[in-house]
């Protein structure tokens, strides 16, 4: 399992001052005829953390470490992530990322890490 740290990409990976969080929980609605509604959670893991996390001013060797890290797992592989509001390690995929090339060696990349549960 691949973990999004500063070892295993080989760069700082702290997030900039720009990072947000956002939860939503899993519920199913049924709405009767009558206007009545039934609301029940799915599952065990009833909340999920999305995060949308920005790295500013990366050079070209940072900016490819850390998109070269989220190529590699496509979209669908898991990695393990420090949750940095309760500091626990918890598993997230990466669907979909930008870079902003804002000047010469300067980047920015832009992410959104959404949790996942899966068996270890």
């Amino acid at each position: 399992m691949a973990t999004f740290d500063d070892l295993t990409i080989g760069c700082v990976t702290a997030a900039s001052y720009s990072a947000s969080v956002s939860e939503a929980p899993d519920i199913r609605i049924t709405q009767f005829g009558d206007g009545y509604q039934q609301r029940n959670t799915m599952g065990m893991n009833t909340r999920r953390k999305k995060w949308s996390l920005s790295f500013d001013n990366r050079t070209n060797a940072d900016r490819d470490k850390i998109v070269g890290f989220l190529q590699a797992r496509n979209g669908k592989e898991s990695f393990d992530w420090v949750d940095p509001t309760t500091t626990d390690v918890r598993k997230y995929v990466c669907e979909k990322w930008n870079v902003d090339m804002t000047s010469f060696n300067n980047n920015t990349i832009s992410m959104e890490f959404k949790q996942v549960f899966e068996a270890s």
